[in-house]
């Protein structure tokens, strides 16, 4: 059973730090690219960060650079989000994603809330 789980979201002032996790079963998660996605409220979901499966190379947002980094733990199964800086406009459900392109597999969570006041 596949199961994506999130968590570490929560309330942040302006200036603030949080570290997403999200942890991962039920499929091979070094073959998976992980991506962190969100979706403030009224707004489309939109890529935030990707960590590919094999050379744990990252691609980021324009708006997130130099704020947050993506990191994963192949041993945890575990992908990582570290947020520095948070901006009141990077208020939004954050989301996780398992992926394998080749193949068209897609594995979601459901989502953690992170809230920064201003």
């Amino acid at each position: 059973q596949v199961q994506v789980v999130e968590s570490g979201g929560g309330l942040v002032q302006t200036g603030g730090s949080l570290r997403l996790s999200c942890a991962t079963s039920g499929f091979t998660f070094s073959r998976f690219d992980m991506s962190w996605y969100r979706q403030a409220l009224g707004k489309e979901r939109e890529l935030v960060a990707t960590i590919t499966s094999t050379t744990a190379s990252t691609n980021y947002a324009d708006s997130v650079k130099g704020r947050f980094t993506i990191s994963r733990d192949n041993a945890k199964n575990t992908v990582y989000l570290q947020m520095n800086n948070l901006k009141p406009e990077d208020t939004a459900v954050y989301y996780c994603k398992a992926a394998r392109p080749y193949y068209g597999i897609n594995y979601w969570g459901q989502g953690t809330q992170v809230t920064v006041s201003s």
